[in-house]
């Protein structure tokens, strides 16, 4: 049977009483789960696993698949109204969606906007998970350490691209956050660096109570500075209706979330990649195209690129599971051991012995694609209403998001100390102009960078060749070096330009 008709059983199994509500209360936990600051895909999953013993595997996973798959649409929705991301994913969603929302006075097109790219990107995904899972996952196979290092090179050498004419303020940032990401245990010999001495900082600096403080936080002081300031309410119709994009938005963000919903797929089937990954990417690809404005200011293109790319990479990080049995992600992992669990081996042989799971899994992603996209645009005109709510009662709202978002994570005062420290740090980066998005995105990347980087040198003896021999590698270490040559040949150019008009 081809792959199609594979679908079309899935897609029988799927349409059941049990499974559909399965999907249905899966996609609304999602929501409310990603849209909690501290809580994430991880957490919500490993939380809820227990809650489908009872079912059958089949109901359990499309559960638990909806979970893990509204998860990346509900944390744009506290990133775009907070500025505070409800997961790690979503981080690169409030550079764009905040602005929106905030100073542009229009929530409900920044929501609209997300939700649709979300779909758009998720669909893409599992259209190439269903077509092509397998040979995908192949394909991630064959990154090792050196192809994982020369991928993730070509990533942090474009970060500077995230604050527009101003490299340099890009590369100060960026350096900070690889200073900062350097902190905890030593990633392969277990040695302690930057600790102070502290039991704290032997695992290093929590990502989430960081993001919470440098985001979310750091708006908190923002906003205290501008409490007496009367700001002008939103008159936008809170209604779906007064929520929809213009014709003109609507085809701005299909391109970008076409781009990052294929980056996204391929990166998700990254082993160690995963979402946040696959969202800081596709913010960074969409630098290299044209927006109708400049990303970070609101635009459109900015949301619909992060946020197609990590819907995308939660379909592409189920390819190396359900074909491989490996799990790309630490939520990959938690599904993994529930399968498991329940008597499933995940690998080549799933899709022959246990068809109608593998593929009642795939077919559950496009139910619950469709079942969060609706719910999702039906509640925002609710959640628009939360931008009417005056600064001054806003203030302690969302310190009390922050608060409990970083101490759910660590269970410790410890996690609320990096939230206020982080946010008073970026508070003053940002004071002086500097971005804090180049910071968030080498911090996540440094410590994927360090690890692989030094298994290629230990696979190498130490030699450089590994990354100029392997073809994959080579095709990145390629892209690596024109990137920095391409600051030069402009500049270059532009003073035979002054030359030739002077």
């Amino acid at each position: 049977m081809s792959n199609f008709e594979m679908l079309l059983r899935g897609f029988s199994v799927v349409f059941t009483p049990a499974n559909i509500g399965a999907s249905i209360l899966g996609a609304i936990l999602g929501l409310i789960v990603g849209a909690m600051p501290g809580i994430g895909s991880l957490a919500g999953v490993a939380l809820l696993l227990p809650l489908t013993y009872k079912f059958n595997p089949t109901t359990a996973i499309i559960m638990l698949g909806a979970l893990y798959y509204s998860n990346m649409y509900g944390g744009s929705f506290s990133a775009i109204l907070l500025n505070i991301p409800g997961d790690s994913p979503a981080v690169m969603t409030a550079v764009d969606g905040y602005p929106m929302a905030k100073k542009k006075k229009r929530p409900g097109q920044a929501l609209f906007t997300a939700n649709m790219a979300s779909c758009i990107g998720g669909i893409i995904g599992m259209i190439i998970l269903t077509f092509a899972g397998p040979a995908l996952a192949n394909i991630g196979l064959k990154f090792g350490p050196s192809e994982m290092t020369a991928l993730l090179l070509v990533a942090m050498t474009s970060i500077s691209w995230l604050v527009g004419e101003n490299p340099i303020k890009g590369i100060v940032a960026t350096a900070f956050g690889i200073l900062l990401a350097s902190m905890g245990m030593d990633t392969l010999s277990g040695s302690p660096r930057y600790d102070f001495g502290s039991m704290h900082l032997l695992g290093g600096i929590p990502f989430t109570p960081f993001v919470i403080g440098s985001v979310g936080f750091a708006q908190v002081i923002n906003l205290m500075n501008e409490r007496y300031v009367q700001t002008e309410m939103i008159d936008a119709k809170l209604s779906i209706r007064g929520s929809l994009p213009t014709k003109r938005e609507f085809l701005r963000l299909i391109p970008p979330s076409i781009r990052s919903g294929i980056l996204g797929t391929f990166v998700g089937v990254l082993p160690g990649a995963g979402a946040t990954t696959g969202a800081f990417m596709g913010y960074t690809i969409q630098k290299n195209f044209k927006s109708d404005e400049p990303l970070g200011t609101g635009a459109v293109e900015g949301i619909a690129a992060c946020e197609a790319a990590n819907n995308a990479a939660a379909a592409g990080s189920l390819a190396p599971l359900l074909a491989l049995g490996i799990p790309g992600s630490g939520t990959g992992a938690v599904l993994l051991g529930g399968l498991m669990l329940w008597g499933l081996n995940p690998g080549p042989l799933l899709f022959q012995n246990e068809p109608d799971f593998a593929w009642g899994l795939i077919s559950s992603l496009f139910l619950s694609n469709a079942i969060t996209l609706l719910i999702a645009i039906a509640v925002i005109p609710f959640l628009t209403k939360i931008l009417a709510v005056p600064t001054k009662y806003m203030i302690p709202i969302i310190t009390v998001v922050c608060v409990v978002g970083s101490y759910s994570t660590t269970y410790s005062m410890f996690g609320v100390l990096v939230m206020l420290l982080s946010g008073i740090v970026s508070y003053f980066i940002q004071k002086n102009n500097y971005s804090t998005a180049p910071m968030l995105l080498s911090f996540v990347l440094a410590p994927l960078l360090e690890s692989n980087m030094r298994k290629a040198f230990i696979i190498s003896g130490g030699s450089l060749k590994i990354f100029f021999t392997r073809p994959i590698s080579l095709m990145f270490m390629l892209i690596f070096f024109t990137m920095l040559l391409i600051p030069l040949v402009r500049s270059i150019l532009g003073k035979k330009k002054e030359e030739k008009t002077a």
